[in-house]
């Protein structure tokens, strides 16, 4: 039977109804492009490029290469844990969807409304790194031909802009394009990857040794190389705050939940997208990495690269200044396409959560025409355009909005799971077809106690000796955006949010108000 028998959107159409809402968004995306729009959000090879000189200094290549099997591993478990959740419930909201569901009814709203924070903030603060990150190499890549170039704030601001421009554009006007555009993605991000790591390996002058590859260990998080974390703490301490590249790769790929209720056969189709990108980013990000490694060819090039990039360094040295530049453009265009499928989700998001009232209903319009949330497109570009400015004169702010985006989005998945795990047999009423059996709450348990773990590595202080630019502010800006979260609920949103609203019929509702104006009254008196 086809993906496309009517069948199956009479199906979807139910399963849609039945979780409360009715079908506005036109559902017509195929397994691979729900597998694509996840996989090319994660984009390993743009983080890779991005981070590759971080962890190297934080650890060496034995860190970089046994933390990502570790990162991957644990990531395919929360992965295979959401995947089992929006199974049952497949619809735009995700995980702030999943947490009011799982919850008991008398919490349901709050957990909903932080789940919500987390993972919007968190999503629109990664669409502010991606346009930031591409803005950085592409100056780099400019630095080869004219050493002196050295862009402005304004021009950091304005090429920003243009990407998030563009990515708002490709997501109303130019939504016809966007399947092909999917199809390169996921070439760029499979295809590409392989034959970028190949041929590097196949061109490189000499090759590291293995030795080097998987057990080297190198500390330069200090002033001096025995002054670092691995003197003043320990090497496993600087292998955990190695771990950042893995980290920063392997979240985004809820997107594919989010757009559940565009996909046919979702409660099949989303699980199984969420997985398969998560598993193939894994395998893929793995072996560019060996082949980089193994095609250093000074060692040096860490502490006095002249393009202030070793990925591009290590191009540069195998295939000269045009040909490292023209294959550094790859992981350019990787991060713009993941920056385009973000703000796809992110958009979802904001509209599912508009349509429940989390945010003003305003956002919740559908255009006819390009059969695409307009408004929420436009405001997650708008709220992505503001956090740039953040670098502007300090990329110590710059470096709190990054922090937002991974420390956010890991625990937006975190409190579902976790939830999953506690009131597991009222999950066990409603699951989906995609089922993890008895093994189920075993990996939600391990999940969540690695969403607390990661959560936590991304605090921690990654150099040393710790001043006002070395400090790590991922705890402040994480303490700030739960405590405006729960102020704001404190003193508007619980008085109007009282959750998904298909979780709701008019005597609950009018009950949960009730109680809530007479606890505000009472405090008052």
């Amino acid at each position: 039977m086809s993906d496309w028998d009517p069948k199956y959107f009479e199906r979807d159409e139910e399963k849609l109804k039945e979780l409360g809402y009715k079908q506005q968004l036109l559902r017509n995306l195929t397994p691979l492009h729900s597998f694509g729009i996840s996989f090319a959000a994660i984009s390993v090879q743009g983080i890779i490029t991005i981070l590759f000189g971080y962890s190297f200094a934080t650890g060496g290549p034995g860190t970089m290469t046994i933390s990502w099997i570790t990162v991957s591993f644990f990531s395919f478990l929360v992965a295979l844990s959401m995947a089992e959740i929006v199974s049952a419930l497949p619809t735009s909201g995700g995980p702030y969807f999943w947490a009011a569901t799982l919850a008991p009814p008398k919490y349901a709203p709050l957990a909903s409304w932080i789940t919500a924070w987390f993972n919007l903030l968190g999503l629109v603060a990664s669409n502010t790194t991606a346009a930031y990150g591409i803005t950085q190499l592409i100056a780099t890549a400019a630095a080869v031909k004219r050493p002196d170039f050295d862009p402005t704030d304004g021009q950091d601001i304005a090429i920003c802009a243009a990407l998030l421009v563009s990515w708002a554009l490709m997501n109303t006007v130019g939504r016809p394009f966007l399947k092909h555009i999917l199809y390169f993605a996921i070439a760029l991000n499979s295809v590409g990857i392989l034959a970028l790591a190949v041929v590097v390996l196949v061109k490189a002058p000499t090759h590291q040794p293995a030795s080097f590859v998987f057990t080297s260990f190198i500390d330069h998080t200090g002033p001096s190389p025995d002054n670092g974390w691995a003197s003043r703490a320990s090497p496993a301490y600087v292998a955990c705050i190695g771990s950042y590249m893995g980290l920063g790769a392997f979240f985004g790929y809820d997107a594919s939940a989010h757009l559940a209720e565009e996909t046919l056969r979702a409660a099949w189709i989303a699980p199984l997208s969420i997985i398969t990108a998560v598993g193939l980013s894994a395998v893929f990000g793995f072996f560019l990495i060996l082949a980089l490694l193994f095609s250093i060819q000074n060692l040096e090039v860490f502490d006095t690269s002249l393009y202030e990039n070793p990925v591009l360094q290590i191009l540069v040295e195998s295939f000269g200044p045009n040909g490292g530049v023209a294959l550094f453009t790859i992981p350019i265009m990787c991060i713009w396409c993941c920056g385009l499928f973000l703000t796809m989700s992110n958009s979802r998001l904001i509209w599912a959560f508009s349509r429940d009232h989390g945010v003003p209903y305003f956002f919740s319009k559908i255009n006819e025409k390009f059969m695409s949330p307009v408004r929420a497109v436009l405001l997650t570009s708008f709220l992505s355009f503001l956090l740039c400015f953040s670098a502007l004169g300090s990329p110590i702010a710059f470096t709190a909005v990054t922090s937002i985006a991974s420390t956010g989005v890991l625990l937006s998945y975190g409190i579902p799971i976790l939830l999953k795990l506690i009131y597991h047999e009222d999950f066990c009423l409603r699951r989906g077809p995609f089922q993890l059996g008895c093994v189920s709450r075993l990996i939600s348990l391990v999940a969540v106690l690695w969403v607390i773990l990661a959560c936590i590595i991304l605090c921690l202080p990654t150099e040393t000796p710790i001043t006002t630019q070395t400090l790590n502010y991922t705890p402040i800006a994480f303490g700030t955006l739960l405590i405006l979260a729960v102020v704001v609920w404190l003193l508007r949103a619980m008085r109007f949010f009282v959750g998904p609203v298909k979780n709701w019929n008019a005597t609950d509702i009018s009950n949960l108000m009730s109680s809530t104006t007479t606890t505000t009254t009472s405090k008052t008196e």
